[in-house]
Order: C-alpha cells, then sequence, then structure tokens
C-alpha cells in the first residue's frame, strides 16, 4: 500500500509495531523523558536510516506536565526548550533527519494576538540557533499566534524569517473554524516555505485528530496541494499507542482520492 506514513514513539513496542508496517517516513514523538537519553533517540534514526525509512522527530510538547511556549516566563522552560532543541539539532546534523518543533501549544489567555506580539515571537524564533536551517521545521497549532488564524503569521513571521514549516492541515482548519476555502488559501499562500504537512482530519472546531474521512476536511483539495512533499498521517490512538491503524486506515484512505 502507498502513503505508509507513521508516527510512534521510541519505546521498543511502538517502534516495533511501525518497523512492522514497512513505512516509507517514521517521525518519533519525543517526550521530556526521553531527552534524557539522547543516545537512544540516535541509535532509532540510525536504524530508520539503515531501512531506508526517513526520519523525522517531534520536540517534546511539555515540560513538567505543562505545554511548552518559546515565550513562556518560566526561566526553567525556556532553558529545557533551548537545550532539547540544541540537543535534537544536532541529531539532525550528524545522523540525517529532521525535527518538528512548536513555538507554542496552546492559546495565551487574556493577551492578545496582534502585529506586536507576532514580532515579539518572530525574534524569539530568530534567536534559535539553527531556527532557518531546514532540519528544524516550525508548525501551527490551533490558536494563538503561531495559528493560521492569526493574520499577522505569514507576513510578519514565516516570511521575513523564510521559515521552514510544517503545516499541520487539521491545526490550519481548527484555526479557520472549519472553513475549508480558508484552509486552501493557507496552504497556497505556505507552499513556498512547507517541507512537512500533518494530515488528520477534524471536525473544525477542536483538537479532535480524526482519522481521514472521519470530519469535514476536504481531502480532495488537499491532495494535489501536498503532493510531491512529505507528510505522515497523525491520528490519536487509543490505549497505549501501540496500534497504528487509524493511521493505516488513513494512507488507505488517502491514496483512493482520484487525482
Amino acid at each position: 500500500m502507498d502513503y505508509i506514513r507513521l508516527k510512534g514513539g521510541i519505546d521498543d513496542k511502538s517502534f516495533g509495531n511501525r518497523l512492522g508496517c514497512e513505512p516509507e517516513i517514521l517521525e518519533l514523538f519525543l517526550t521530556e523523558q526521553d531527552m534524557e537519553r539522547t543516545e537512544l533517540i540516535r541509535g532509532r534514526v540510525r536504524e530508520l536510516n539503515r531501512r531506508g525509512i526517513k526520519a523525522y522527530m517531534h520536540h517534546p510538547s511539555r515540560y513538567r506536565g505543562a505545554f511548552l511556549d518559546i515565550l513562556s516566563e518560566n526561566a526553567e522552560m525556556r532553558r529545557f526548550y533551548r537545550e532539547s532543541t540544541g540537543d535534537l539539532l544536532r541529531i539532525c546534523e550528524e545522523e540525517g533527519a529532521k525535527c518538528v518543533i512548536h513555538a507554542h501549544y496552546v492559546g495565551l489567555g487574556d493577551l492578545p494576538v496582534n502585529r506586536e506580539r507576532t514580532i515579539e515571537l518572530r525574534e524569539a524564533i530568530r534567536a534559535v540557533p539553527g531556527y532557518d536551517s531546514g532540519l528544524l521545521l516550525w508548525e501551527d497549532s490551533t490558536e494563538g499566534l503561531f495559528c493560521y488564524g492569526n493574520p499577522h503569521l505569514i507576513d510578519e513571521l514565516i516570511e521575513p524569517l523564510n521559515l521552514p514549516v510544517n503545516v499541520d492541515v487539521s491545526h490550519a482548519f481548527i484555526g479557520f473554524r472549519g472553513d475549508n476555502e480558508r484552509l486552501r488559501g493557507v496552504l497556497e499562500r505556505t507552499a513556498p516555505y512547507a517541507r512537512y504537512y500533518h494530515l488528520v482530519d477534524s471536525m473544525g472546531q477542536r483538537h479532535d485528530s480524526l482519522t481521514l474521512g472521519a470530519g469535514l476536511i476536504d481531502w480532495r483539495m488537499v491532495k494535489p496541494l501536498v503532493r510531491g512533499k512529505d507528510f505522515i498521517f497523525e491520528i490519536e490512538l487509543g490505549g497505549d499507542h501501540t496500534d497504528c491503524s487509524p493511521m493505516m486506515d488513513s494512507a488507505r484512505y488517502f491514496a483512493g482520492i482520484e487525482d
């Protein structure tokens, strides 16, 4: 079957399950605890390369239970963000991989989403060594400054930095509250910067991470816009996240869409 492009952990059970599917691409989802065993991460990347599987990593999403934010007022979180990014960038450089990274995950509470704060975020990203190397791929969130619902994101941040991005199709769709035409617009506008995509379905109202075909995204529209670029099916999994059947089902659905 075509398009076997998956996500999984570095633990033996998850990693072995994904290898058994013979993927073209595997994205390794990393945790704060995984950053204490970077040699295992490095070993997993080497194994993927040995098998001819494209290796991507996903920067940890949390630090001490809280979602990461590059603009956090917590000095320890900022330290972890900086050091973990540096560790993963070295693995990318030395082992032949790429790493998906978020500037933030959730909204900003009462803080405004405006041009001034978008520029503040831009400068924080600019300060990250290797931010524009093409090895770090910056992913959008469902709300906040680094969401495509922010009208300043592309003009004031992505374009000035020539920023390599990972476009999460469901995140953009949710940011536009289920508007496929606005989704089309952002896919077209970000095409020069997009190196990678997360393909996930959604009803467009919250972070629901559905199997392709179970939501409202117009995949017939999306498919030609992501053709020829790397992507995975990043679907929410149940249980211990070992069974990746929803990702395989999504690959089957995507392959069946007529061009």
